[in-house]
């Protein structure tokens, strides 16, 4: 039978497939609107399948935050290429999925693929994504938080690094709230305090110090010792607190939120493209 344009355009509209990919559908389906849709969704599922073994190791990194700084969202959307990364229609649809985790109180991944955006689920709407784009696309990491205190957020430019602190009580989120984001952002630290750091990781780095220092020719009591004032090294390296504040190495940031009467830091989400941990 004959497509009409109009139809043609109608089901681009709806699906966001090519102009031939919708023109086939509508003939497949003997121009049954329903029925075309369906075969484009069937085609983004097969597609999906195909590319499920692929790496998607580009993508966004999204926040969104409240105008009172409680509440706060963060996703992490993968594709194979920076190409469809930098696509609008990609980054808006990105947006979309964001803030249905945003306005929904959503903070797992499961639960954020089964809700609902315009009468389909987040999942399939990455399935149609696939079947357009013709790439593996997926989302990996969704975070929520709701605080008392106050939350900031930073992303770097290029989208592929975000962060989201948590602080105690309220800060200046343009200023100091933003350079301890940064801050995070730049010394990738493990934990606020040492209490956070995980006790596995202590054992493993007392282990790496002391065989080092037995390996340069220390009696094994001494290097013993001497391991833990490594460790002390390590926490200044890697707990956020005792990190030197990059703007100021002369001071740490404990000392610096002191210094500046500012609440502490209760909790932080480091999310680097990639590194979905």
């Amino acid at each position: 039978m004959s497509i009409s344009a109009k139809d043609v355009k109608e089901l681009r509209d709806q699906t966001g497939a090519g102009m031939m990919d919708c023109k086939k559908a509508l003939s497949e389906a003997d121009g049954d609107m329903e029925r075309a849709v369906e075969i484009l969704r069937k085609k983004g599922q097969k597609v999906s399948e195909k590319r499920a073994d692929r790496e998607a190791n580009q993508g966004l990194i999204l926040t969104r935050i409240s105008e009172d700084g409680k509440k706060a969202a963060a996703i992490e959307i993968n594709c194979e290429t920076d190409f469809v990364a930098r696509n609008e229609d990609f980054q808006d649809k990105a947006e979309s999925f964001l803030n249905v985790a945003f306005e929904n109180n959503i903070a797992s991944l499961d639960e954020l693929l089964q809700a609902e955006l315009n009468g389909l689920t987040i999942e399939d709407h990455l399935k149609d994504m696939v079947g357009k784009i013709g790439e593996k696309i997926e989302i990996s990491r969704v975070i929520l938080l709701n605080t008392s205190g106050q939350i900031v957020h930073y992303i770097h430019p290029g989208n592929q690094l975000g962060v989201l602190v948590e602080f105690e009580d309220d800060i200046d989120a343009d200023t100091l709230g933003k350079d301890i984001a940064m801050q995070i952002a730049a010394m990738n630290p493990l934990a606020v305090d040492r209490e956070g750091v995980d006790s596995s990781i202590i054992d493993k780095e007392l282990e790496i110090a002391k065989e080092q220092l037995i390996n340069e020719g220390k009696p094994e009591e001494i290097a013993e010792k001497a391991a833990k004032g490594k460790l002390r090294r390590f926490y200044e390296e890697r707990v956020l607190l005792e990190q030197k504040y990059v703007k100021d190495n002369g001071i740490t940031i404990k000392e610096l939120l002191k210094k500046e009467e500012a609440p502490t830091v209760k909790s932080f989400h480091r999310l680097q493209l990639g590194e979905n941990s």
